[in-house]
């Protein structure tokens, strides 16, 4: 069910987007460690993933919760990212890291502004985010570094004790 829920809600924004998901598949990159799945009457209503792992900004190793896979069905959309990452926040707590963080791509930036505005979370610009990619080909790097919409949500600790850096290394995969 989560499988179809992906392809169908990723499928719209590319089809290369939506392929991850085929055959049965419910991630794309990393696998997530926890889940928040929103079921209605008619099946799966919206998703987020969430994986714990460190991260390197700049010189610093970080601990976070890294939110990704974030869906949701396209007769709910405009309904506000808030009601999934609020209904997360006790799991975030629970997970013991200072911070929650995640990409999007820059098309969302608006969608994204409105919840920071809320006081909930921050975007950093200017920031790069170097990943490992899930299919390795000999002849192609094994890394890709993208100029995505970064975006941090205080957990345990203030914004002000984000690290300084301009570059996010994953240490593995996108989520």
């Amino acid at each position: 069910e989560l499988s179809e829920f992906f392809q169908k809600t990723y499928g719209p924004t590319g089809a290369s987007h939506a392929k991850p998901f085929e055959g049965g598949r419910s991630w794309a990159g990393a696998r997530p460690e926890r889940r928040a799945i929103a079921y209605d009457s008619l099946g799966i209503a919206s998703h987020m993933g969430v994986l714990r792992r460190f991260i390197k900004v700049g010189e610093t190793d970080l601990l976070v919760a890294e939110l990704g896979l974030y869906g949701v069905r396209p007769d709910l959309e405009r309904m506000g990212i808030a009601h999934s990452v609020g209904a997360l926040s006790p799991s975030l707590r629970e997970l013991g890291v200072p911070f929650a963080f995640g990409t999007v791509r820059h098309a969302m930036r608006n969608h994204v502004e409105r919840y920071c505005q809320q006081g909930m979370a921050s975007i950093l610009t200017g920031v790069r985010v170097r990943s490992s990619i899930p299919e390795v080909h000999p002849d192609l790097p094994s890394t890709r570094t993208e100029d995505p919409l970064v975006v941090v949500f205080p957990v345990g600790q203030p914004m002000s004790d984000w690290p300084p850096g301009t570059l996010i290394e994953r240490n593995g995969m996108e989520l």
